[in-house]
This record gives C-alpha cells, structure tokens and sequence, in this order.
C-alpha cells in the first residue's frame, strides 16, 4: 500500500484537530437532518447501459441534509445531500451518493456554493461519476416548491420537495430520476454514506481524489475519539 500523501497527511491533521476542538461532533457536515423520501426512475427515451437507470421503478430514500463546515445560521454554508438509495441494485444493495451545494455550469459544478436555503439552487457530486459510458458529475435541482433551511418546515407541508437528477457532461444535461423528499426522519439510525462502498455496476465515482476524502473523514473520526 502506498504511504499516504502530503494532501492527504494535511487533511487528516487539520479534520482531527477540528473534530477534538467540536468533542463529539464530526469536524465535516457537524449536524444534520435526516429525511424520508422516495426516488423515481422514469422510462427513459435512449439506454444507458446502467439496470437500475435502464427499468421504470420507485424506490425509498433516506437523506441527510447539513451544513458542511457547521457554520451558524443565517451564515451561508456549503450545503448537503447526502442520499441512499436502497435496493438499486436489487435486494441489500443500496446506492449512495453525497452531493454538495454548487453551480450548474462547466466548471461551477465542480465547486462548492455557499448558500443560506436549501432549494435555492443545485447539488453536485463536485467530483465526475462514470455512467454508463459517459464522463460527469451528478447533480439535484431543485424544482418549484417551498424554501427553507434544513428542519421540519422546508421537508413537510403542502407537497414534499421535489428535485430533477441528472448527469452533467461536456455535451450538456441528461435526465436520470426525480427524487421526492416527503417527510423528516423520526428514527434515522447511524448512517454513515460513503459513495465508495456503495455504487453500482456503470455507476460509480472516479478514484481522483478518493484518498484525500477518505483521510479528511479518518481524521474527522480520530479527532472525535479523542475529544
């Protein structure tokens, strides 16, 4: 195994010296609110290649909206969404990504936006996916609802939030799923998503950068313990 770079030893170092300074709290993504909700897959015009994008189905959602460096409210943050997808890829195999906050354009869906409400603009996996043969990001838009910031009030009301998933690339968007978040969590159990473990046959993240992720959450995790 090859020893951990620089970046990486740096984001260890700095996610474990936030994370004692917040005791119990992670240092990333510190609080959080988990929803319940469902993802719709359509029946699409052209194939993918991927079987869980390839058939029409509905299926249950769990999501965790928060804040990414915990900064206060009204303060602008970057903003999460980190989804799972359960049985996507048949029984116990969930499919799980973590979106961020972002721009829509060539390059601002790569970046991070701070924001203060939660359907004011786009999600992004910031870092390109493979789908089906196809190089990109996959990102959340939300469509006309109510806003707010992550709680009770912005997840239930008259209708459930409503985003468009689509799939980001050189050639423009392409439409993937509708994704409905309905209600908040009242029993949400330790969820820990990582996109890494969890992806699907023609549908999984690029290994740029992977590293550099997981030694900021080992770092987060070593910082908690001891706090």
């Amino acid at each position: 195994m090859n020893a951990p770079g620089r970046l990486d030893r740096a984001a260890f170092r700095a996610a474990r010296a936030v994370a004692r300074r917040r005791g119990a709290r992670p240092a990333l993504h510190p609080r959080g609110v988990m929803l319940a909700g469902s993802l719709v897959v359509p029946d699409h015009r052209f194939h993918w290649g991927v079987p869980w994008l390839d058939e029409p189905g509905s299926y249950r959602v769990t999501a965790r909206w928060s804040r990414g460096a915990g900064l206060p409210s009204p303060l602008p943050d970057g903003l999460g969404l980190a989804l799972r997808v359960e049985d996507a890829g048949g029984p116990d195999r969930p499919l799980e990504l973590l979106l961020t906050s972002s721009g829509s354009g060539r390059l601002a869906r790569h970046l991070p936006v701070p924001r203060t409400s939660v359907t004011s603009g786009p999600y992004s996996t910031l870092l390109s996916y493979v789908v089906g043969g196809g190089l990109g990001v996959v990102a959340a838009f939300p469509l006309p609802g109510p806003a707010g910031t992550p709680g009770r009030r912005a997840a239930v009301g008259s209708r459930p939030l409503a985003f468009r998933l689509g799939f980001g690339t050189d050639a423009g968007w392409w439409p993937l799923a509708r994704l409905f978040l309905l209600h908040e969590e009242t029993a949400p159990g330790p969820y820990a998503f990582d996109p890494y473990e969890n992806f699907l046959p023609g549908f999984r993240p690029v290994d740029r950068l992977r590293s550099l992720r997981v030694a900021a959450y080992a770092g987060s995790r070593a910082g908690r313990c001891a706090g």
